[in-house]
């Protein structure tokens, strides 16, 4: 067997394996390994594993109906945090983290209430990230009038994860005018039958009156809401009322609302839920079944033990080349002294043709501990080649020494591995072993292959360039923190930057400790020669020298921890190089929360594949949160770099256009299309946010029914909770920084010619009659995607909505004289219908398109309506004062 053709089936079964053992998978119509993960926060309570057991076993039979008898949930896996006592049914996790988590239980922030959401970041038909239920969704059964069932609620959210639907209801437009010219609640479908009411509660009675025509909006007064009656016939829908007894399907073709500004439509181009979910994988792969015979589901428990890591690293001759081995301690040093948490477990093992223990696993408890460790870091290579198999066997052996076995244990491999067969020898015992195997590869000749064991055991990939003025391979080590949802322990980096300093230059800049972080700041300074001169000062003006920092002229830093808590604002640096020669000289800052009642600031990277092939874009994503709630107001920017060393810089927004599907949700997007070569790519974040404009953003997520009609009287449900003291939401000054390991783009082929892209849909298009003209407001896409400036629009318009949905091109056209302005750019179009006098039941829907400088034509734009509607006078208001019914 040739060497490519035994690698390409190693392939395959990594893939095969890695599908199977890695995340939910889809056997026989069941779903396997959901993964529910309980936040560390979150105290202990039996009720939360009872009560999730019931949603779950609920939820498996409304899922296979909805799903017209094809798919119900087989086996859960329930992940209990260390901070929870230890029981005998609690086995030992392998690779499960909260990190990979389908479902996190975990506290909400600032007492807003108990939402269910789910965390969506891509476009229609695109898995979300993560559910999050909190503690007290699953333990007050008063919520259950609110939100419905718990079940129910779940195969809801897990619509919009497994299957990226969108719901069916919009919180900030509760109403719209329907083609015939009512005014009707924003829902699908239009068979959920209710009651239009306002109501003002005071105390434990209420006041209800009908809501009043507001002839701003053409819609009723702001607070209006819409009760159902709780007895229907109707079954749908899943994503807007699951709460109602007789809903129990998903909208199709036949039942969808296609008027209703819902998310749904606006993002998936009007199709029904039920369109997108059966052109999914699961459904086309999951015939229905004869009958309506499938198990019960089954359910483990796993908890969190102590942290065990073990450091591998190569120390064969390709190590000694461009200081690899050099930089690996000074980036080993950060990890030991910074960022492995307190409690955990370490060893280390080097390795060159074979495997050699420099240590067992040992505590880090002290200061003294890490120091001791430090003192065994590597840092000689041998003349000898690199055997990754037998360096990964070693590291096994020592990882087993604690619990017995290796499982939930990691290893950190560290190397410049050439050879794409390394794995053939050991592969079956690395999948086996139930160790999480992260890689660090080093130069831009290691093997690509070495990705595929990061993906059979669910590790971490990182790469880092020969390239001396880059802080990457310390920033891989940084992203190395455990992923046990511990936000409280997790090390945070504020600043980490570098330069290639002539003799006399400065590395200048300036770090914000702001209010969620503080403690174990660390100042690290990095040389490449010589000991830089440092200047830092704090927000008082208080002036820090190198003679307050402890340099280690082995690892080439400079280190300062404030003691205690660092005061919050900004801290200048100042790193000179006062050598006669350039040098590359370096800074990174790290901190941990400032305490346990502020959840602290975070920012995390991902992309949407970790593959792909070209000119397929990637799109790249940025989520910034103080807890589980976003930061909107942010400036960030993504700095990715190709293997060979060539980067570019690329700006990421919040605005709900291009990549980003939804503004102000703090995840900002970006597509990443300037590829410069085939390989690995890595992805570094810098997010700074400004005194006064970054502020938490409060958004509405499960709907919460006010309450339901049932024998003609209005029952209502508890108030819901808002958040009052609105300083809470707005932040100070902050600087992140995050990295997200690597991922690679193959195909890519050299075409000046070539336009691979076309411009992006329009999602955000608004319309609205201002006297005797239309008034059309949207954000401007790009001429490749989310880039650039697109060469012109063709807009559209139509009495009907379906017509304009269905046969866009045959449309009214509207002579639209504005020249497209640079994506992102807001725009406003105005104009005066000829032939066409705008009176009382005026009511038109546009669309657009965009087309760029090769004719290439975008996805039709998301249909907006401008109506004039004057509603009879309402009939006389009625009130009634009840506690219970109205």
């Amino acid at each position: 067997m040739g060497l490519r053709k035994g690698f390409l089936l190693l392939f395959a079964f990594l893939v095969i394996f890695s599908e199977k053992s890695i995340g939910v998978q889809l056997n026989s119509g069941g779903y396997d390994n959901i993964l529910i993960a309980i936040d560390p926060d979150v105290s202990e309570d039996i009720r939360i594993l009872e009560n999730i057991q019931d949603m779950v076993k609920e939820a498996t039979h409304y899922l296979f109906n909805a799903t017209k008898k094809r798919i119900f949930i087989r086996s859960v896996k329930i992940l209990i945090p260390v901070t929870w006592t230890s029981k005998d049914i609690y086995q030992l996790r392998q690779r499960e983290t909260y990190e990979k988590a389908e479902v996190v239980i975990a506290n909400p922030y600032l007492k807003y209430g108990d939402d269910p959401y789910t965390l969506q970041y891509g476009d229609c038909g695109e898995q979300g990230k993560y559910i999050h239920l909190t503690p007290g969704f699953l333990l007050k059964d008063n919520l259950i009038s609110v939100y419905g069932p718990r079940g129910r609620v779940f195969v809801h959210e897990w619509a919009h994860l497994r299957w990226g639907v969108f719901d069916e209801y919009n919180s900030d437009k509760p109403y719209y005018i329907s083609g015939n010219l009512t005014i009707e609640a924003t829902r699908c479908s239009v068979h959920v039958n209710g009651t239009n009411v306002m109501v003002k509660r005071t105390g434990q009675s209420c006041e209800a009156r009908t809501c009043k025509y507001d002839p701003h909006t053409n819609l009723f007064e702001k607070g209006c809401a819409f009760f159902p009656k709780k007895n229907q016939l109707t079954r749908e829908s899943i994503m807007h009322m699951q709460a109602l007894p007789s809903v129990s399907e998903f909208c199709d073709e036949s039942n969808h609302n296609i008027e209703a500004p819902t998310p749904q439509n606006k993002i998936c181009n009007s199709r029904s839920i039920w369109d997108i979910i059966r052109t999914s994988q699961d459904i086309i792969s999951t015939p229905p079944m004869e009958n309506n015979i499938y198990p019960e589901p089954s359910f483990s428990f796993l908890q969190y033990k102590g942290r065990v890591v073990t450091l591998l690293i190569d120390v064969s001759g390709t190590m000694g080349g461009n200081n690899r081995i050099g930089r690996v301690f000074q980036a080993a040093d950060i990890f030991l002294t910074q960022i492995i948490e307190t409690g955990s477990y370490i060893g280390i093992v080097e390795f060159s043709s074979y495997g050699f223990k420099l240590s067992d696993l040992k505590p880090i408890i002290s200061n003294e501990d890490r120091e001791n460790m430090k003192l065994l870091i590597p840092h000689t290579t041998t003349n000898r080649e690199s055997n990754t198999c037998e360096g990964l066997r070693c590291a096994l052996e020592v990882n087993k020494h604690l619990y017995g076995s290796a499982y939930g244990t990691e290893i950190i491999l560290v190397t410049d591995e050439e050879d794409s067969s390394i794995i053939n020898s050991c592969n079956s015992e690395l999948s086996a072993s139930g160790s999480a195997i992260h890689i660090i590869a080093l130069g831009k000749q290691a093997a690509p292959k070495l990705d595929l064991i990061t993906d059979m055991t669910g590790g971490l990939k990182y790469f880092a360039t020969d390239k001396i003025d880059t802080n990457d391979l310390i920033d891989a080590f940084t992203g190395m923190s455990a992923q046990n949802g511990n936000i409280f322990q997790k090390p945070i980096q504020l600043e980490s930057t570098s330069l290639y300093a002539e003799p006399d230059e400065c590395l200048n800049g300036t770090v914000f400790v702001d209010e969620t972080v503080g403690n174990e700041t660390c100042f690290v300074i990095t040389w490449q020669m010589s000991e830089p001169t440092i200047n830092l000062v704090d927000p008082q003006g208080k002036i820090f020298t190198g003679e307050q920092f402890t340099s280690n002229l082995n690892s080439n830093l400079s280190r300062f921890q404030i003691p205690g808590t660092a005061e919050n604002g900004p801290w200048a640096y100042s790193v000179c190089n006062h050598m006669n020669s350039p040098q590359a000289i370096g800074i990174i800052v790290t901190s941990k929360a400032a305490n346990e009642s502020m959840p602290p600031l975070t920012v995390t990277v991902f992309v949407n594949t970790a593959t792909r092939k070209y000119p397929k874009a990637v799109a790249v994503y940025a989520s910034v949160n103080r807890g589980l709630l976003p930061v909107k107001g942010a400036k960030v920017t993504a700095f990715i770099e190709h293997e060979s060393g060539r980067s570019l810089t690329l700006e990421l927004f919040d605005n709900g256009a291009g990549a980003d599907i939804a503004k102000n949700d703090g995840i900002y997007s970006k597509y990443f299309i300037n590829c410069t070569g085939n390989g690995r790519y890595k992805i570094k974040v810098r997010a700074e946010g400004k005194a006064a404009k970054s502020r938490l953003a409060i958004t509405n997520n499960a709907l919460y029914l006010p309450g339901y009609v049932e024998n003609s009287k209005i029952f209502l449900n508890p108030e819901r909770p808002t958040q009052k003291d609105d300083v809470q939401l707005v932040l100070g000054s902050f600087t992140r920084i995050a990295t997200n390991g690597s991922f690679t783009i193959s195909n890519i082929y050299i075409d000046s010619t070539q336009d691979n892209y076309k411009p992006c849909k329009i999602t955000d298009l608004e319309a609205k009659i201002e006297i005797n003209k239309f008034v059309l407001t949207w954000t401007a896409t790009g001429d490749d995607l989310d880039q650039g400036k697109a060469s012109s629009y063709d807009l559209r318009m139509s009495v009907s909505l379906r017509e304009l949905r269905d046969n866009f091109a045959d449309c009214s056209s509207v002579d639209i004289s504005i020249a497209p302005q640079s994506a992102g750019s807001r725009e406003t179009f105005e104009f005066v219908p000829p032939d066409l006098s705008i009176k009382n039941g005026t009511n038109f829907y546009f669309a657009l398109v965009a087309i760029d400088k090769t004719s290439k034509i975008s996805d039709m734009s998301n249909i907006a309506q401008a109506v004039v509607l004057i509603p009879p006078t309402p009939a006389t208001l009625t009130k009634q004062n009840r506690s219970t019914g109205i």
